[in-house]
């Protein structure tokens, strides 16, 4: 196996080297130990090889390349293609030659490749799980919504392609853009096809939207960045050149021009790395992301985030109405679902970005960006009852490296709610920071997102649902889960929304409560041991789902009343409780979408000790993070 793996760095795939290195280096019990230990040499110079070719451009700063987690899908594919690439070449004997000395009978047959072994029942373990999904029982709501959920597939050229947002049969002649196939509402669609075994659907879905991304996009004469995936697509028929009897079907795809406001999509591309990461992972077809149109996608989504731009952040700078709250809410600026979201997608492109020389460059900036990111969202988003008397007892104008305050956070902003509601043992990454403006609001996606990608620290995930689970009343209620506590109201309401009808205070995106929220709960809870938090909210939503025909979302304070504008029969509101019934079923399935932590990201900027801007970063303060 690590002789295998040195065939692979010789060749120029040190991403393959890296999981045949890994699994030459397993643990075994006592009894398997004697016969890999001929294998510690072999292994020795593949580690050599490996930080020679590929780690040749560390440094202090932690921006070398890492090796992703171990993955038994790409690990069980290496491993049983190995032994050609490090056997030699067959040579055909000579008629005279003298034929090699049979066997002698009675001698036991060679023992299998312990190795081979382990990791081909790991493999044959997960795809039982996806099998135990196929075959489970399911209730009457989970046969009604998978029926559902068929009928809004949406096919192109006679392949499915996507899911429509909404098929309400009461709003037939007002369907705006329900009828398109979102990114975003696409993903919790997706995540239950591929948790079913289904996965045609999602890879026509990726190809399909990445073809997308190289339109011409122009809105008033002005194009955005390259890299910018569409919010949506519709499939149209159009008549084929003229012939008003025969017809072709197109793809319309939506940038922003037509939308609403003309909202940016920023989180389009985030949610598409994100799927392409899922896919691959739980069907084991790594050659989708290794394409060279899909790399090149991955790039140009990544180069438009990663571009210089004059913010002093490492969080994305985006408009209003840039993600799932697509309206004017306040969250301009850097708001915690993107930078949640942004934090999944480079954790995930980092895995799936070939290595080569034209990546070198990327991948450091990746790495870079991951740290500083982790850093400042742990250290300067957290609040919970310590941090909030912190922030209360604050100086303000300071001028110095050493400032407390760095941001010149006055006092008075911290809002008279939050002093009773916060409990003792809980707290939350805060919705918005930019100077002198702190957002104190609770983002249910910003949130849960930051538990499963490990944007969060141990603690601080725990200290969410720890929240949650004592504001319950607040968060779930009558219906999971709240995409925002509390709502904007009176004057707020007024000045933040220009006084949005449809964001009146406890509805829609203003505390509204939206169901399709349950299937990310479900994988924050499932990713720290809290499943029984996660069986409870569905039990909650299991109660009127059905009976309510699958809005959209819930008004008022506790989630009693559908949505005054809400449509019926919503895609992602019928996917996500699917989602979330499979994976509280197997949550083993869940590690399709899981960051697990990375202490070596933490190396280049771990300066939280002391919290000083010009402290010499160390593995020893890259650790301390893990413990804020």
């Amino acid at each position: 196996m690590a002789a295998a793996a040195i065939s692979h760095l010789r060749r120029g795939a040190p991403r393959h080297a890296r999981a045949l290195l890994y699994l030459s280096t397993r643990r075994f019990s006592s009894s398997s130990a004697a016969r890999v230990a001929p294998l510690a040499a072999v292994a020795a110079s593949a580690r050599r090889l490996l930080s020679t070719s590929v780690d040749s451009g560390a440094s202090s700063t932690g921006e070398s390349y890492k090796p992703p987690l171990f993955d038994p899908f790409r690990a069980a594919s290496l491993a049983s293609s190995a032994p050609p690439l490090e056997s030699p070449p067959i040579e055909e004997l000579p008629d005279d030659a003298t034929p090699p000395p049979e066997e002698e009978p009675g001698l036991p047959a060679p023992e299998k490749d312990p190795v081979a072994t382990t990791c081909q029942h790991e493999l044959e373990g997960l795809k039982a799980w996806v099998e135990t999904v196929r075959s489970r029982k399911e209730s009457t709501e989970e046969k009604e919504a998978w029926s559902l959920l068929g009928r809004s597939v949406v096919s192109y050229c006679g392949t499915a392609v996507g899911t429509v947002a909404a098929n309400d049969p009461s709003t037939a002649n007002q369907m705006l853009n329900y009828d398109q196939v979102f990114i975003r509402d696409f993903v919790p669609s997706a995540i239950a096809f591929l948790l079913k075994g289904e996965g045609d659907i999602v890879k026509n879905f990726l190809l399909h939207t990445l073809q997308l991304q190289s339109w011409e996009k122009t809105v008033d004469c002005y194009s955005p960045g390259q890299g910018l995936m569409p919010a949506s697509f519709k499939v149209r028929s159009i008549p084929l050149d003229g012939n008003s009897e025969a017809f072709e079907e197109v793809l319309d795809p939506d940038f922003g021009e037509s939308a609403i406001g003309r909202v940016a999509p920023v989180d389009s591309g985030l949610w598409w790395i994100i799927l392409l990461r899922a896919y691959g992972k739980i069907t084991g077809d790594y050659a989708l992301q290794e394409r060279v149109d899909v790399q090149t996608g991955i790039r140009l989504i990544l180069n438009l985030c990663l571009s210089d731009g004059f913010d002093m952040f490492p969080t994305l700078l985006v408009t209003d109405g840039s993600c799932m709250i697509d309206r004017r809410m306040g969250i301009h600026g850097h708001p915690l679902e993107i930078q949640s979201l942004f934090y999944s997608a480079l954790r995930c492109a980092r895995e799936m970005v070939s290595v080569n020389d034209g990546s070198n460059s990327l991948i450091r900036a990746i790495n870079y960006r991951l740290s500083a990111l982790s850093f400042h969202i742990r250290e300067y988003y957290w609040v919970d009852m310590k941090k909030i008397n912190e922030i209360y007892r604050y100086k303000t104008e300071e001028y110095s490296h050493d400032a407390i305050n760095k941001f010149n956070i006055y006092p008075e902003q911290i809002p008279s709610w939050l002093a009773d509601w916060i409990p003792e043992k809980g707290g939350y990454l805060i919705g918005n920071l930019q100077p002198a403006h702190m957002d104190f609001r609770f983002f249910s996606l910003g949130n849960l997102w930051a538990i499963i990608s490990s944007l969060a620290t141990q603690r601080q995930a725990e200290g969410i649902l720890n929240l949650i689970e004592a504001k319950w009343e607040d968060i779930i209620a009558n219906m999971p889960l709240k995409i925002c506590y509390p709502a904007l109201e009176y004057e707020e309401w007024r000045i933040i929304t220009g006084s949005d009808p449809k964001n009146t205070p406890w509805s829609y995106h203003n505390g509204g409560s939206w169901p399709t929220l349950l299937w990310q709960f479900t994988l924050a809870c499932i990713k720290m041991g809290r499943r029984d938090l996660a069986q409870r909210a569905i039990e909650v939503a299991e109660k009127r789902l059905s009976e309510d025909k699958w809005p959209e979302y819930y008004d008022t304070r506790t989630g009693r009343f559908i949505g005054k504008q809400s449509r019926l029969y919503q895609t992602w509101t019928i996917a996500g409780y699917l989602s979330s019934k499979m994976l509280l079923d197997c949550p083993e399935l869940a590690s399709i979408l899981i960051c697990e932590e990375d202490l070596e990201l933490l190396e280049g900027c771990a300066c939280s000790v002391n919290k000083s801007a010009r402290t010499k970063c160390s593995r020893r303060a890259a650790r301390s993070q893990v413990l804020v």
